[in-house]
């Protein structure tokens, strides 16, 4: 899907990409193989040309932030397949407090990637060195609103992080698709199941399970972890079943006649 994508052109909106694919310039390498495009001066097809040639140079490179960065970030999904194998899956739990209170409102920040899954604790393995570590290790981060929530707390908590790579909010594809509520509901609704003592936990609890750890409740951090393991988890395979449903609706080979309500098969995130 990313060597389909026209949109971060200069001019080039949704409508005219769609017409290119329909015309059947599918990609950035059939657009630079023909010499006339139609509805596109000489000098807007030669402007394009060094455009794309430029993109595909950093592709072929695997050097994506430049195009991350042209890209508006509701269209990130895109890099999905290209960068799924080095896919970062965040979720991040706080005190309660806001993101202006620094690093201390931050306790858990849950990472998952390659099928494995590690916590940061506040405290203990939770510093901007390790948290920027992991980050850099990574091509595409996912997150479940983090553009609004996990991404801006931790630029707040620790501001010398660095949050280059594509980032897929799968909030934003998910509005997208006329699918709302939050990420619990949009488990139930696809069939992404959590063990039953995880069931009905919220970030309400998490704030309370840091307190009642931070009073001497070991099993109150457990039981935290938990949670977050589950909510970090959760996003690899709805990530996975968006993506789908996005090229169903919005890539080269759909139509918008075509746009219908999502329709999934329910999976198991475990």
């Amino acid at each position: 899907m990313l060597t389909s994508t026209f949109t971060f052109l200069q001019g080039i909106g949704p409508t005219t990409e769609r017409r290119f694919w329909q015309e059947g310039v599918t990609d950035w390498q059939s657009f630079l193989n023909q010499p006339r495009i139609a509805g596109l001066s000489p000098d807007r097809k030669s402007l394009y040309d060094r455009e794309l040639s430029l993109a595909q140079s950093e592709y072929e490179a695997g050097d994506l932030r430049a195009l991350a960065s042209r890209l508006h970030r509701r269209e990130h999904w895109r890099f999905y397949d290209t960068c799924r194998s080095g896919l970062l899956c965040l979720d991040i739990e706080t005190t309660g407090l806001t993101a202006h209170d620094g690093a201390s409102a931050v306790t858990v920040v849950g990472l998952h990637r390659h099928g494995q899954t590690i916590a940061l604790v506040q405290g203990d393995t939770l510093t901007a060195d390790r948290l920027q570590a992991e980050l850099d290790g990574c091509t595409l981060l996912v997150t479940f609103f983090g553009t609004v929530f996990d991404v801006p707390f931790l630029r707040a908590a620790f501001p010398r992080l660095r949050f280059e790579m594509p980032h897929f909010d799968l909030c934003l594809a998910a509005r997208r698709l006329g699918l709302r509520g939050g990420l619990k509901h949009l488990e139930r609704e696809l069939g992404i199941e959590r063990e039953s003592a995880l069931q009905g936990l919220d970030g309400m609890d998490a704030v309370r399970l840091w307190a009642q750890w931070r009073h001497g409740d070991p099993a109150a951090l457990k039981l935290l972890l938990a949670y977050n393991a589950a909510d970090t988890e959760s996003l690899a395979p709805l990530a996975s079943l968006l993506y789908k449903e996005m090229m169903r609706q919005f890539g080269p080979g759909s139509s918008p006649s075509a746009f219908t309500t999502p329709t999934f098969h329910r999976v198991s995130s475990r």
